[in-house]
């Protein structure tokens, strides 16, 4: 399956062309996102993901953004015992121990990197190569992906494998995983689908 129509009647990535996928497909994933609280965030729901589809994670996003402190490392970084049984009680969000305190415990890693999470991250990087023809092309891992997983494992992270960091490398825009054809052009270069 290739790039399908929109309702607009422009070419996007499959996935892309749901209503409740739409406005993140066109407006987020793919596009450089820096900094701790936009990376931090990314990398808590990538991980709560982990097992779901994204278009539940996306429809709770408003839910984990006021349990958690709108993701703030530095707030997060603080939340203890309570405020774990607290978030365990909040059908807003998913509720799932494991993940709840591998985000605070992630939190505290951040604010042990005094503010160079986005160098971290972001140095692993992969040199820019061609848009993906179709979803199949589209890996689930990388070598990058892999060496940044045990980057933040190294440094603390929790809850981060491979795949999760290859997910977290999408949507922060460090990859331009957007198909050949589709009308995102996250980085306003010649990749992007015509419009």
């Amino acid at each position: 399956m290739d790039a399908l129509p929109g309702p607009d009647g422009l070419l996007r990535c499959p996935w892309g062309t749901a209503p409740d996928m739409l406005a993140y497909h066109d407006t987020e994933w793919g596009r450089p996102v820096h900094g701790d609280v936009g990376l931090f965030e990314r990398l808590s729901l990538e991980a709560f993901q982990s097992g779901l589809s994204w278009a539940i994670i996306l429809r709770k996003r408003p839910a984990f953004r006021e349990a958690f402190g709108g993701f703030d490392p530095q707030q997060v970084a603080g939340f203890g015992p309570h405020d774990v049984e607290r978030l365990l009680g909040d059908a807003g969000i998913v509720r799932n121990r494991a993940k709840i305190e591998a985000t605070v415990a992630n939190a505290r890693a951040v604010v042990a990197l005094e503010g160079r999470l986005d160098a971290e991250v972001w140095s692993f990087a992969p040199q820019d190569r061609p848009r993906p023809a179709r979803p199949a092309d589209v890996p689930a891992v990388t070598p990058e992906s892999t060496a940044l997983a045990k980057r933040l494992r190294a440094l603390g992270f929790r809850f981060v494998g491979p795949t999760t960091a290859y997910a977290l490398m999408q949507a922060v825009g460090m990859v331009d995983d957007h198909l050949a054809d589709c009308v995102a052009n996250p980085r306003g270069d010649h990749h992007g689908g015509a419009a």
